[in-house]
Parts: C-alpha cells; sequence; structure tokens
C-alpha cells in the first residue's frame, strides 16, 4: 500500500484523545454548556484530566473566573444536540433550553451536571500554567457521576468535518492494567 502525504491540519483526526464531552460551566448565575473534543487523562488517582479551550469560546472565561466545570459525557442518542451545542454560543443562547437539556445540581462545583448524559465528572481547575500559551487547563476531577442503567454506552469521537465514529464491539485481551 503506498501512503500518501496527509496536509498537516488534518493530523488531529488521526489522533483524536477521546469520546466528545459536553463542558457545562456556571459563571454569572448563567449555567452554559460547550462541546469538547480536545482531552486527556494525565493521571488516575486523583483523576487529572487536561482539556484544551479556545480563549475564543464563551467557556473560556467562566472556566478561568470559576476555576471548575462538569466533564459531562453524552451517548449517541444526543449526538445531534452535542453538534448543535458546538455549532452554538452561549453568548447569545441559553444552549439547556434551546436543545432541550437538563441541568441539575452538582455536589462540589456550581457548574450543572447534565441529565441526559452518560456520566458527568464534576472538575476543578489545579493548574493554568499552560492556559495563556496553549489554552490547556488542568483539571481534577472531585466526584463522578454514571447511569448504571446504561451497561454499554456508545459514545461518539470526532473524526473532522461533521464526522463522528460511534463506539461499538467491545474485546477483551488479557492485560495486566486493572
Amino acid at each position: 500500500m503506498a501512503k500518501r502525504p496527509l496536509p498537516l491540519a488534518e493530523v488531529y483526526r488521526l489522533i483524536e484523545p477521546g469520546p466528545v464531552v459536553l463542558v457545562s460551566t456556571m459563571s454569572g448565575g448563567r449555567a452554559n454548556i460547550m462541546t469538547m473534543s480536545w482531552h486527556i487523562m494525565v493521571d488516575f488517582e486523583p483523576p487529572i484530566i487536561a482539556c484544551v479551550m479556545s480563549n475564543r469560546d464563551y467557556s473560556f472565561e467562566a472556566l478561568k473566573k470559576t476555576r471548575e466545570c462538569v466533564i459531562n459525557v453524552p451517548t449517541v442518542e444526543l449526538a445531534k444536540k452535542v453538534v448543535g451545542c458546538g455549532n452554538t454560543s452561549g453568548r447569545v443562547v441559553d444552549k439547556f433550553k434551546k436543545f432541550g437539556l437538563t441541568a441539575s445540581a452538582a455536589s462540589s462545583v456550581r457548574a450543572p451536571l447534565i441529565d441526559e448524559c452518560y456520566a458527568s465528572l464534576e472538575c476543578k481547575v489545579i493548574d493554568t500554567k499552560l492556559v495563556t500559551q496553549y489554552g490547556i487547563f488542568i483539571l481534577e476531577v472531585v466526584k463522578a457521576w454514571i447511569d448504571p442503567s446504561n451497561k454499554h454506552p456508545r459514545t461518539i469521537h470526532h473524526q473532522g468535518k461533521g464526522k463522528f465514529a460511534v463506539d461499538g464491539e467491545t474485546i477483551k485481551l488479557p492485560s495486566k492494567m486493572k
């Protein structure tokens, strides 16, 4: 098989780190939702997550100011709402109302959980050293919630240009990791 050059602007499509998530924030008494694909686990106990947020995003200032958010993990059933949230600015639209999503109180942060999502991770910013240069916030998960009735959640993964992969078949192989 002969390989061809790939434009560097498309590299992200090859190494997308995980499921598309909905980040909820609360600032000035106003809740907002941002669709985000750029995040990665940094450590396991306590769970530390790095996420990238552009300083052009409405949620950027809320996260920078309040230093807390909730990372909500939607399933494929919410895909259209997830894309809608990503294509809409919270500066002008209440995304909870527009997309029919339900905010509920978190236990450790002011930002709301999104009830329709499979899982919700309450997070506090613990490091902002890389925010100015790269838009990278380091978050510690301080409380995690999961829907136990959803035994096989199918998350969506951004592949660029409006394309998403959906989790499918699961395989199990021998591993020393727990």
